[in-house]
C-alpha cells in the first residue's frame, strides 16, 4: 500500500511538472478608448472603408491588448508567451499547470485561464485540431475570356465563368489565405501573373515568427493556385485578378493547440490590412498528438473551440470567412466538420466530384446544435490545381481545395455587388444553391449558382436609378449636390457616417438635393445612397 501511495504521489509530481497548454484572458483594456479615438492607429484605412460600407462600429475588440498586462505575464517566470489575440483579450501560455495557475492569483486583471486538457481544470476549455487542411491527404490585367484548360469543370459548376464574363475576376478585392505554407509561389510560372502584377501584397510565417512566408508545406501554394493560378490555355483560378496576403499558420508536422491561436492572430492581421474574404483550409477537432486536448461532437457548437470564437469575431469586423468542412466523412471515429467550420457565420465547404456527385470524405453536420453544414458545396474530389513541385496541372482531393475554388468565386460575387454585407452575399450564394430547400447532414445547402444568384440581387428597376445619379463636388467644402430627377429624388435616403462608423448627416426625399456639409469636420465620409432594398456607396472627403 505505502508503494502504491508513493507512486499515485510520483505521478502527480510529474503532472505538476508537465508542460501545458492554456488560454489567459483578461478582464478589460484600459486604453481602449484612446485606440478607438484614433482608429488608424489600430486598422488601415481599407478596413476601416469595410466598416464603414457595412455599417460596423468599432469596439474594444480592435483595441490592442493591454501593453502592461502583456508584459508583466511574458516576463513571469516559468510562463512562455506564444501568441496572442486582441480579439479575445487573451494570450495563448506554455509553462506548468502550478504555474499556468497562479498567474490568476498573482494578477488582478487576469479574468480566467482555459486549459488545452480540459481535464486540468472545470472551467477549460479544449482546443484541438484535425487538419482539415488534408494532413493525411498531402501525404499527398482583367482578362474575362479565359481558356479554362483543366480548370473548366471546376469553375463552370459554378457558374463562376458567367462573373467571369461580366468582367467580375476579383480585381479590388483582398483575400487573405491562412494555410500551412507557400513554398515556389516566388518562382513558380503559374504564379507569375500574380508577381507581375503585383497582387501579392504580403504576407507572414506566424509558425516560424519570419517575414519568409514562401516556405514551410507546399498545401498552401496548392490551395493558392486555385484561385490565382494561371497558365495561359492549361489553367486558371477562380479569381486570378485578385491580390492576396499569404499567412502560414500551420505546422504541418506537429498537431498542437498553439495553430489554433496562430490562426487567429492571422484572421486579425487580416482584418486589420482590409481583407474582404479568407480562405481557411484548415480544421481542428479529434487528431491532436496529445489525444488529450481532442473535442467530441458536443464542442462542434461554433462557440467552445478557441479558433471557432476568433473565426465568429472576424466575420463580425465584416469580412468573409471560407472554410474547409474537412475531410473526414467516411471516418469510422469521427465523420463531421471541423472548427472554425462550426461557427453559424463561416461560409463552410464540403466537396463533390466532377459529375456533382457528394465526395465520401466530405465531413458531415450538422453543428452539435442542429444548424445545417456544411453551407455549400465545391469540387473536391478530383479538383485540378497547380503542383508545387512541377508546376503543371495536376488532380488531387479534398474540401482542402473545393473551399479556395468557392471562394475565389464569393470574391468575384462581392465584387459585382460591393454594396452588399458579408452575410448578405453569404446567403444570396446559400439560396441559388441546389438543395437550398432540401439541405441535407453532407451536403448542406448544395451546390450555388452564381448566375441565378446574381440575377437575383441585381433588380433592374431598382439599379437604374444609380446611373441617373451624379454626386458633386469631391472634395467637398460646404455644400453637396446630389443630382437626379426629381422622383427619384423622393424615393432615395442618403446617410453619411464617418471613419469610426457613425451617422453624422441624414436626409431623405427631395430634401437631398443641396446639402449643407459645412458642419463636418475635415476628413474622409462614406455617403450612403438607399433606393428600396439598393444601396450604393460613395467616398467622400470633405476639406
Amino acid at each position: 500500500m505505502k508503494k502504491l501511495s508513493f507512486l499515485v504521489a510520483f505521478l502527480c509530481c510529474l503532472q505538476g511538472f508537465a508542460q501545458e497548454d492554456a488560454w489567459v484572458f483578461f478582464k478589460d483594456k484600459p486604453s481602449a478608448s484612446t485606440y478607438i479615438a484614433s482608429p488608424l492607429t489600430m486598422l488601415s484605412q481599407r478596413a476601416l472603408d469595410r466598416r464603414l460600407r457595412q455599417n460596423i462600429d468599432l469596439d474594444t475588440k480592435d483595441a490592442p491588448l493591454e501593453a502592461s498586462y502583456y508584459n508583466q505575464i511574458k516576463n513571469t517566470a516559468g510562463i512562455l508567451v506564444l501568441a496572442k489575440s486582441k480579439w479575445l483579450n487573451a494570450v495563448h501560455v506554455q509553462g506548468t499547470q502550478n504555474n499556468i495557475k497562479r498567474l490568476q492569483t498573482s494578477f488582478s486583471f487576469v479574468k480566467n485561464i482555459e486549459f488545452a486538457d480540459k481535464s486540468l481544470a472545470s472551467n477549460s476549455k479544449i482546443l484541438s485540431k484535425t487538419t482539415s487542411i488534408q494532413k493525411r491527404q498531402k501525404s499527398l490585367e482583367t482578362i474575362s475570356d479565359f481558356n479554362y484548360g483543366s480548370s473548366k469543370n471546376q469553375i463552370e459548376m459554378l457558374k463562376g465563368d458567367f462573373l467571369h464574363e461580366l468582367g467580375f475576376t476579383g480585381k479590388g478585392m483582398y483575400i487573405a489565405v491562412i494555410d500551412a505554407g507557400f513554398p515556389n509561389v516566388n518562382s513558380l510560372a503559374a504564379f507569375k501573373r500574380l508577381r507581375d502584377h503585383n497582387q501579392i501584397l504580403g504576407g507572414y510565417d506566424f509558425v516560424a515568427r519570419s517575414t519568409n512566408f514562401y516556405s514551410g508545406d507546399s498545401h498552401g501554394t496548392n490551395v493558392l493556385s486555385t484561385i490565382g493560378g494561371y497558365i495561359d490555355g492549361q489553367y486558371v483560378g477562380t479569381a486570378p485578378d485578385a491580390s492576396f496576403y499569404l499567412f502560414r499558420t500551420e505546422d504541418a508536422i506537429n498537431e498542437v493547440p498553439l495553430e489554433e491561436s496562430l490562426w487567429v492572430e492571422a484572421a486579425e492581421k487580416a482584418d486589420s490590412l482590409g481583407v474582404d474574404v479568407i480562405n481557411s483550409s484548415l480544421g481542428y477537432s479529434s487528431f491532436f498528438d496529445e489525444p488529450r486536448y481532442n473535442y467530441s461532437y458536443s464542442d462542434m457548437d461554433g462557440k467552445t473551440a478557441f479558433i471557432s470564437r476568433g473565426a465568429s469575431v472576424g466575420v463580425s469586423r465584416g469580412m468573409i470567412i471560407v472554410n474547409s468542412a474537412g475531410n473526414e466523412g467516411n471516418n469510422a471515429s469521427w465523420k463531421y466538420i471541423n472548427p472554425p467550420a462550426d461557427v453559424a457565420t463561416v461560409f463552410a465547404v464540403g466537396a463533390v466530384d466532377a459529375s456533382k456527385n457528394i465526395a465520401p470524405f466530405s465531413s458531415f453536420g450538422p453543428t452539435s446544435d442542429n444548424r445545417i453544414k456544411p453551407d455549400v458545396l465545391a469540387q473536391g474530389q478530383g479538383a485540378y490545381l497547380i503542383s508545387h513541385g512541377s508546376g503543371t496541372p495536376v488532380q488531387s482531393n479534398g474540401t482542402s481545395f473545393s473551399s479556395p475554388i468557392m471562394a475565389g468565386v464569393v470574391a468575384c460575387f462581392w465584387q459585382a455587388f460591393p454594396n452588399l454585407s458579408n452575410l448578405q452575399i453569404m446567403q444570396r450564394i446559400r439560396e441559388s444553391a441546389d438543395k437550398y430547400n432540401n439541405p441535407t447532414m453532407q451536403s448542406g445547402y448544395g451546390i450555388p449558382n452564381f448566375e441565378d444568384a446574381y440575377g437575383t440581387v441585381l433588380s433592374v428597376e431598382d439599379q437604374f436609378i444609380f446611373n441617373r445619379i451624379t454626386v458633386f463636388p469631391n472634395p467637398m467644402s460646404t455644400s453637396l449636390t446630389i443630382q437626379a430627377p426629381t422622383e427619384d429624388l423622393e424615393n432615395i435616403q442618403i446617410q453619411f457616417f464617418n471613419i469610426l462608423g457613425k451617422i453624422v448627416l441624414e436626409k431623405s426625399g427631395v430634401n437631398t438635393k443641396n446639402i449643407d456639409v459645412s458642419a463636418l469636420s475635415p476628413g474622409v465620409y462614406l455617403l450612403k445612397i438607399t433606393k428600396g432594398k439598393e444601396q450604393q456607396t460613395i467616398k467622400l472627403i470633405k476639406k
